[in-house]
C-alpha cells in the first residue's frame, strides 16, 4: 500500500466526521462574548485540535478491541481494522501517538493559552477525558446508565476545556445546560437506535438489550426539562449584565426550546441515530438551529 493510500485509510480510521462534536469547545468563549478576540480564537482552536486528536485515539483503540464484533456487523465490517486495511498493531500505535499528541499540544502551546496555567489545565482535562473514554471502550459501554453518563461526560469536558483554554469563567447554569443537554443528546441517540431495532434494523449496540423504550423516554423527558430550565436561567443571567440594547440571549430561549422539542420528536421516530446527520435531515430543525446561532451571534457582536 502506498504512503498516500495508508494516510487515507488512517484518516478514515480517525473518523474526522466526528470532529464536529469538538465544536463544543467554542461554547464558553462564544457565550462570554470573547470568541472574536484573536488570542481567544487561537486558544479555542488549540483546544479543538487537541480534543480531535484525543477523540480519534479513542476511536482507533475501540476499533481494535471490537474488531471481531465489527466483522460480524453489516455496516461496521467496512471499518479499516475490521476490513483488514489496517493492522490492529498499527491502529493501536497510531492511537497511542494521537493520545500523546493531544496532551502535548496544550503544553507546547501554553504561552498563547489563557490564563497563565491554561496549558496545564487543558492538558489535565484531556487526560481526564482519555481516562474516562478508555474506561468506556473497555467496560463502561456495557453498563446501562453508566454508558450514557460517560458519553455525556465527554461532551461536558469539551465545553470546560474551551472555557479553560480561553480563560473564560464558567457559570453553574452553563454547566447544567451542557451536562443535561449532552445527556439529552446521548439518550436521544440510544432511543433512536432502539426504535430502529424494534422496527427490524440490526442492533448497533449490545447495550440496547438492557434498555426499554419507556425507560429511555423517561430519561429523555427529565433531561429535556432540566436542559430547558437551565438554559433559560443561563440566558437571562448573561443578559442581566445589560450587554447591548436587544436581549438576544433571552430571546434565544424560543428557538432553543423549539429545536430541543423538534429533535425529541425526531429521535422518537428513529431519526436521531446520528445527531450530526439528523440536523441536516430535518429542514425545520436546521432552521431553528440557525436562528438560535444567529441570536447568540447577535448577543456577541452588538455594542
Amino acid at each position: 500500500m502506498s504512503a498516500t493510500a495508508t494516510a487515507s485509510v488512517l484518516l478514515k480510521l480517525a473518523r474526522p466526521k466526528q470532529w464536529v462534536k469538538n465544536i463544543l469547545v467554542v461554547a464558553a468563549p462564544l457565550a462570554g462574548g470573547v470568541l472574536l478576540n484573536p488570542q481567544v480564537m487561537i486558544a479555542t482552536l488549540v483546544a479543538f485540535v487537541a480534543f480531535s486528536c484525543a477523540a480519534s485515539s479513542i476511536y482507533m483503540i475501540n476499533d481494535v478491541l471490537d474488531v471481531e464484533a465489527d466483522r460480524a456487523h453489516p455496516k461496521k465490517r467496512f471499518r479499516p481494522v475490521a476490513a483488514g486495511l489496517v493492522a490492529p498493531r498499527t491502529a493501536t500505535i497510531t492511537g497511542l501517538c494521537l493520545a500523546a499528541a493531544s496532551i502535548a499540544i496544550p503544553l507546547i502551546m501554553k504561552p498563547i493559552l489563557r490564563p497563565e496555567y491554561g496549558g496545564f489545565k487543558l492538558a489535565a482535562i484531556i487526560v481526564g477525558y482519555l481516562f474516562l473514554q478508555a474506561n468506556y471502550v473497555i467496560w463502561l459501554k456495557h453498563q446501562p446508565v453508566l454508558d450514557i453518563a460517560t458519553v455525556a461526560g465527554g461532551f461536558l469536558l469539551r465545553a470546560i476545556a474551551g472555557g479553560t483554554a480561553a480563560g473564560v469563567p464558567i457559570s453553574k447554569s452553563f454547566l447544567i445546560v451542557v451536562s443535561f443537554g449532552a445527556l439529552f443528546m446521548v439518550v436521544g441517540k440510544r432511543l433512536a437506535e432502539l426504535v430502529s431495532h424494534e422496527q427490524g434494523e440490526v442492533a448497533t449496540r449490545r447495550i440496547l438489550a438492557k434498555y426499554t423504550a419507556s425507560y429511555l423516554r423517561m430519561l429523555l423527558a427529565v433531561s429535556i426539562s432540566v436542559t430547558l430550565i437551565g438554559y433559560t436561567m443561563w440566558a437571562f443571567e448573561i443578559d442581566a449584565g445589560g450587554h447591548g440594547f436587544v436581549p438576544f440571549a433571552a430571546i434565544s430561549v424560543i428557538p432553543f426550546a423549539l429545536a430541543i422539542l423538534r429533535y425529541a420528536r425526531d429521535v422518537d421516530t428513529a431519526g436521531g441515530e446520528a445527531p450530526e446527520d439528523a440536523v441536516f435531515a430535518d429542514p425545520t430543525l436546521l432552521v431553528l438551529g440557525l436562528l438560535w446561532v444567529a441570536m447568540f451571534v447577535g448577543h456577541v457582536v452588538q455594542p
